[in-house]
């Protein structure tokens, strides 16, 4: 299956999830003994007015802190924890690095990515493997029969 920008998905061995990132981020989950795990595709750290949904089904994958709250609900419906969890986090490429109007450490890119880890963190993941940042986009396959992350980085100084 493809994931789409914002997109998220949960489920069982059997599927194969696909994605492409550019400064967005991708945080894939995966549990050895359930053969079970998921990817969310996110745009952005959070929306720029904080609002607590009513349902569940309100979160919106695009923004950081409400995919997790869709893993979250998926983990508590699976009877798991966190630290059931193979954790690896992707993308928060720089996909303008000729342009210098602020500091890197300001872009979209790098504020996925201190989300992502500051959120893994928060929710008591352990991040098993990681290839953030950097000036290129990337494609990836996460396999939930064997938790296997197949990648591929296209720098754009190359």
């Amino acid at each position: 299956m493809y994931l789409t920008p914002g997109g998220f998905y949960f489920g069982k061995a059997g599927t194969r999830i696909k994605t492409i990132l550019g400064s967005c981020v991708a945080v894939t989950l995966w549990h050895p003994e359930l053969r079970c795990g998921g990817m969310g595709h996110f745009m952005l750290p959070c929306r720029g007015q904080r609002r607590a949904p009513q349902a569940a089904g309100e979160w919106d994958g695009k923004y950081a802190d409400e995919m997790m709250h869709l893993f979250m609900a998926r983990i508590r419906s699976s009877r798991t924890h966190p630290r059931d969890y193979e954790v690896k986090l992707f993308g928060g490429g720089n996909m303008f690095p000729a342009l210098k109007s602020r500091p890197a450490r300001e872009g979209v890119s790098a504020r996925n990515v201190e989300a992502a880890r500051v959120l893994m963190a928060a929710y008591g993941f352990k991040v098993a493997a990681e290839h953030l940042g950097g000036d290129g986009h990337r494609s990836l396959v996460l396999d939930l029969d064997d938790g296997l992350v197949y990648l591929w980085y296209k720098s754009m100084k190359s």
